[in-house]
């Protein structure tokens, strides 16, 4: 009988690790979710330092909380930016789903643009990197304990990346960083498929070889480097900043739920996909992350410097 990875949802066969006991008897697998209790728990309390939203503040009528948020966090006319704020809120309405109703199948523009963000932040792929890659590297030829260890060298970099993103996105722009990503992404993906389409099979698995295994794992972190630092969390900034205040609500709502229902389509038909050849796989992955480029140039309005009460 397999077991089930409780990270991920493909099955593994040699259990070797994960059922071993660790430390108080516990076995391993259940130390992995011990550890998640650290950053879980300090999230918590740092989250409790995030101030409230200027435009929060100033409809509950807390101004002075507001101007100290704005002259702490932004800068320049405070003043100027809180009428502008209250004139904006004066002319707004509870949010609803039929303020998106649009000409193009029947809702706006500018919905059919998050939305499509979220369809290509999930499309590439990205997911199935984490929730299958510790059977995937074992599939092809890394044992158990260094799957583990690629896996979590793959989680650390995409946190760590993360942080170019913070800091050159007011810098560079968030369509600058999405086209890099994008570019990066299909490269990473397409050598990716071609070392899985080309490797020969064994036992049902691909085996890549001396060569072509390192360098499909480089690829597969490249890719991880190049979604960190633009696709993930550029898609997020750009998601709050895109639509006015009027739709921003339902607007985002709408495109966090596709990129939800994204996610579990691409996560559930990795397996039947990896049936048919893991280069396959990864060949569609990199055929979205090239749509991607397209879509950025073509879709995307750069909102660097913009406020909310500037988008049409």
């Amino acid at each position: 009988m397999s077991a089930t990875c409780p990270t991920c949802l493909a099955p593994i066969q040699n259990p070797e690790i994960t059922a071993e006991p660790l430390w108080f008897g516990a076995d391993a697998w259940r130390w992995m979710f011990f550890a998640e209790l650290v950053p879980a728990v300090a999230y918590g309390v740092l989250v409790l330092r995030i101030p409230e939203s200027p435009r929060y503040l100033i409809t509950r009528q807390r101004v002075q909380e507001a101007r100290k948020v704005l002259s702490d966090f932004v800068g320049g006319d405070v003043d100027g930016r809180i009428a502008e704020i209250k004139r904006t809120l004066n002319s707004q309405r509870a949010p609803r789903v039929s303020d998106l109703a649009g000409p193009r199948f029947g809702l706006l523009p500018i919905v059919w643009v998050g939305i499509g963000l979220s369809l290509f932040q999930q499309s590439v792929g990205i997911n199935v990197i984490f929730y299958y890659s510790t059977e995937l590297w074992q599939h092809v030829g890394f044992t158990e304990s260094d799957s583990f260890l690629i896996s979590a060298i793959t989680a650390v970099t995409n946190v760590v990346v993360t942080f170019i993103a913070i800091a050159t996105v007011d810098r560079v722009g968030r369509k600058p960083l999405l086209l890099i990503g994008s570019i990066g992404m299909f490269v990473s993906l397409s050598l990716m498929a071609v070392l899985f389409g080309s490797a020969p099979v064994v036992n049902g698995d691909p085996a890549l070889g001396a060569v072509a295994g390192p360098i499909a794992l480089v690829a597969a972190n490249a890719f991880v480097v190049f979604f960190g630092m633009s696709w993930g969390p550029v898609v997020w900034v750009l998601l709050g900043e895109m639509f006015n205040n009027r739709i921003r609500a339902s607007a985002i709502a709408v495109a966090a739920a596709a990129q939800w229902l994204a996610n579990f389509a691409v996560s559930t038909t990795f397996p039947a996909l990896s049936e048919l050849g893991l280069g396959f796989a990864y060949g569609l992955y990199a055929v979205c992350a090239g749509l991607s480029i397209v879509f950025v140039a073509k879709a995307i309005r750069e909102t660097k410097g913009m406020e909310l009460e500037q988008m049409p």
